[in-house]
């Protein structure tokens, strides 16, 4: 099921429905309405009561019932349908392509937020008659896919189809178009329910109640009951039709509600997640859910079903529901989840691990250990492991390399290493050791809407994304790191979360997020925003992202965070337009506070620990912050593609930024980069808009390349710490727009084979040793500097060493003209030369020529 959906937005939303299917000219009263209703909340009403493999049927969509996410829409809208065999599984016989607009799968305007589609199923998914399907499965989108009508409870919907002439469905009460069947309506113990039922022929009907017969009528074709639910938990009705011999049934569940204890959380277990006593041999489980009536736990353990053994009690606040289990077979791992108002399934936001029946098939393979997706289960569950062995250290106190040292490798393992494992991305160390590089930091590795992802769309901030390797291949990725003095950096997204987050269900209305959220705004505070903006002005947030901090801190000893977009930590509003950069960039006072408070909780688990962000903010809030001990990401890459490129009109290529003076700062608090995951490739834009003259042209390969080690050397000898994008330190040529921006890329470490490649990685090699083994590097002071024309040079002073960068970013042969502090004697860092420049007012460079000069010779 889940590889026929492409993407998105995890919604929530109940689709209401009917139930089954039998022929027409078998129906008693054949004077049917043009449309069946189920009721007045019925997302989907049909033309007929029962759907035939081979007859033609009309489905009536009304968007504002489910999650509403196409609610009142006048466009375009496309079906996303395929059929599912009666003996249960995934989607079969897709008759649509996610990709394409055909009209053959058009649905049918009839007033805003209401539709049809008429079709003959075997006609349209193309089967026989014979064929033994037992349901349709449907998706209703938009036509770029971006909005998608669904179950409140993130399922899709599910039709009943008819596998022989006799059936028998539930007309009251409304039903949703689940699976398994669920009824609309919440209820109560003490209410009453009216059931009815309706036949495809007369027969004997019976009505039944958790095995227990309700009630039984002879030669009729329907049948009435109204019970009043005496007990609890979950009732599983079903409806039965005996006729000439034969006999079908169809069911349906629905759930009553009692008002649940209230009792306080006891000390401790933990107020979200599961709290683990092997002593005792309990488990707890917590979550936070303010405003909620009823909370179950559903697991294997009880068959997923909302037992009154399993309902939660609520702490006096309103705020937590909580659970302790005593009878868990501790040796094996369990599965679990939250049913919350009798209708929402989520799973643990707390959860270290989860499945996902959706986008799990879609990775190709199983994880190892991995269990299996838990029969009767719907939606996302999360995994409790009671059997997992702890990871034994090696390395129990690393020594990371001071900030200022800083070479941080960027990578995304899904281009890094082609299966995309953490036990082959430990197997490169000796890759990035011979590099030199002494920080590798991850992009998100968290759980993430889909597979094939970037990982900024989490929907699991805690949970490891199984699509990479186990928590303790990770763990052993990370021990490595430390063994070969290499500090780990997890970027991690808590600007905001993704559908298919709990959190965003929990409280999610009309196809947004509700005002009642504890976490997250109804509308987004600043125009860069995507999924669903946090409120990190909320104490529920704060302690959110507190608790993820920490975990990741302590569970995996990681070395540092990188905040992605922690500008949007803002409740000001910063605009709506991406162009409104003044407003945007304003000075947030509360954004400041709420940055320093997590760095201040993150020093207190670990003082040496990395607070990078990427604020790209105005100068005076980042100079704040930097005062504050974080450091912030330096984009150079528009300036180093242009100088690269040769082309300096403007200032169009002045790197002043890479000095801390041209921040306002006294000292270098950021981290420049020229190539990160979301910038154009350098050498990509060499190639393709290179400037020339005469023969020397920079779309020429090796001179493109020979451009690179120019801009390494300036961007790497510059003080302060340093970012390099995976794969620039051998030429990385693909568009970042290759098979879309976030796409996956080819891997090219064929490229390595050839030799002006190597020595392309060679340079950076050089320049990263001398970088880490000199302190000049790391906060040497900036005496001289003139980076903004084709010739660029800067002047380095610390405790009596000086280094001097020259470079010719031009694309023509030039003088140099020499200032005064350059006169002197200067030892070549890349030959055994030595240039005595005492005597000399300038020096002729050629286009591409760079030098790296000191006073004596560098370590390295």
């Amino acid at each position: 099921m889940g590889k026929h959906i492409v993407r998105l937005l995890g919604y929530l939303g109940i689709l209401l429905l009917f139930a089954s299917c039998a022929n027409k000219k078998d129906i008693i009263d054949t004077e049917q309405p043009a449309v069946v209703e189920q009721g007045p909340a019925a997302l989907v009403s049909t033309s007929s009561p029962f759907i035939f493999l081979d007859q033609e049927i009309t489905l009536r969509f009304d968007l504002s019932k489910g999650n509403a996410a196409l609610k009142g829409s006048s466009a375009d809208l496309y079906l996303h349908a395929g059929l599912v065999p009666a003996a249960g599984g995934s989607w079969q016989n897709v008759a649509t392509d996610w990709s394409k607009n055909d009209n053959a799968y058009k649905l049918k305007f009839v007033s805003p937020g209401i539709y049809t589609f008429t079709c003959v199923p075997s006609v349209f998914f193309d089967v026989n008659q014979s064929a033994s399907f037992g349901q349709m499965a449907l998706l209703i989108r938009n036509g770029d896919g971006s909005l998608v009508q669904r179950n409140r409870d993130n399922s899709d919907l599910f039709l009943p189809l008819m596998s022989g002439t006799e059936g028998i469905r539930f007309v009251s009460p409304v039903t949703q178009p689940t699976d398994p069947v669920l009824a609309e309506q919440d209820y109560t113990v003490g209410e009453t329910v009216r059931l009815k039922v309706q036949g495809s022929h007369v027969g004997k009907v019976s009505l039944w109640d958790n095995g227990v017969k309700l009630a039984e009528s002879s030669n009729v074709l329907s049948l009435e009951k109204a019970f009043i639910l005496e007990t609890d938990g979950v009732h599983q009705m079903e409806a039965r039709l005996e006729i000439n011999g034969k006999n079908v049934s169809t069911r349906m569940q629905l759930l009553a509600q009692k008002k649940p204890a209230i009792a306080a959380l006891p000390a401790g277990i933990n107020r979200n997640g599961v709290t683990i006593d092997r002593t005792k041999k309990q488990v707890s489980f917590a979550l936070t859910a303010p405003s909620k009536k009823t909370v179950y736990l559903l697991g294997d353990f009880n068959q997923y079903k909302a037992l009154p053994a399993y309902a939660m009690s609520q702490t006096p606040d309103g705020t937590s529901w909580w659970i302790t289990l005593s009878d868990l077979d501790f040796s094996k791992n369990h599965t679990y989840q939250f049913l919350v108002d009798g209708q929402l399934l989520v799973a643990d936001p707390y959860a270290g691990l989860v499945l996902d029946p959706q986008y799990d098939p879609g990775m190709g393979f199983k994880p190892v250990g991995l269990p299996t997706y838990p029969q009767g289960a719907r939606g996302i569950v999360a995994v409790l492991d009671l059997t997992s062995a702890s990871y034994p250290w090696k390395v129990n106190s690393f020594n990371k390399p001071a900030a200022g040292d800083l070479v941080i490798y960027e990578l995304l393992l899904r281009d890094f290493v082609k299966d995309h494992q953490y036990n082959t991305l430990r197997d490169s160390l000796s890759y990035l050791k011979k590099l030199g590089v002494n920080a590798v930091e991850l992009m998100p590795i968290q759980e993430s809407e889909g597979n094939s992802t970037w990982g900024y769309n989490p929907s699991f901030h805690r949970a490891l994304d199984k699509y990479y390797g186990s928590k303790n291949e990770l763990k052993a990725y990370i021990d490595a790191c430390h063994e070969n003095g290499i500090a780990v950096i997890l970027d991690v997204v808590f600007n905001h979360a993704f559908g298919q987050s709990p959190m965003v269900q929990l409280y999610f209305e009309n196809g947004q997020v509700a005002a009642n959220s504890p976490w997250f705004n109804t509308v987004a505070r600043h125009p860069f925003n995507v999924g669903y903006d946090f409120n990190h002005e909320s104490p529920f947030t704060q302690g959110f992202v507190k608790d993820m901090l920490t975990y990741w801190l302590q569970e995996y000893r990681v070395d540092g965070f990188r905040f992605d977009l922690s500008k949007g930590f803002t409740q000001k509003n910063s605009g709506t337009s991406e162009n409104d950069l003044n407003t945007w960039n304003a000075y947030d006072a509360s954004r400041i506070a709420i940055l320093k408070q997590y760095q201040q909780h993150i020093r207190a688990i670990d003082p040496s620990c990395y607070v990078i962000l990427e604020h790209l903010g105005g100068d005076e809030e980042e100079k704040e912050l930097a005062q504050s001990g974080m450091l912030l990401w330096n984009n150079m890459n528009t300036v180093f593609n242009e100088a690269a490129m040769g082309w300096h009109a403007n200032n169009g290529s002045d790197l002043g930024r890479l000095f801390a003076t041209g921040h306002g700062m006294s000292g270098p608090a950021f981290v420049s980069y020229m190539e990160s995951h979301d910038e154009q490739r350098l050498v990509y834009k060499c190639l393709n808009y290179g400037n020339a003259a005469g023969a020397y042209s920079i779309k020429n390969l090796n001179t493109a390349l020979e451009r690179m080690e120019l801009s390494a050397l300036f961007l790497l000898a510059s003080p302060g710490p340093k970012m390099i994008w995976q794969f620039g330190e051998y030429g990385y040529d693909v568009s970042i727009d290759e098979n879309g921006r976030t796409g996956e890329k080819p891997l090219r470490w064929d490229y390595l084979r050839q030799d002006r490649r190597r020595q392309l990685f060679g340079v950076y090699a050089d320049l990263i040793r001398f970088k880490t083994h000199n302190p000049i590097f790391r906060d040497g002071r900036v005496a001289e500097a003139a980076v903004k024309d084709a010739i660029k040079y800067y002047l380095l002073e610390k405790d009596g060493q000086e280094v001097v960068v020259v470079g010719n970013f031009g694309v023509e042969e030039a003088d140099f003209i020499l200032p005064n502090a350059l006169r002197t004697t200067w030892k070549s860092n890349f030959t055994a030369n030595t240039f005595d420049w005492s005597q000399q007012n300038s020096i002729r460079l050629r286009a591409g020529t760079y030098l790296l000069l000191s006073k004596t010779k560098l370590n390295k």
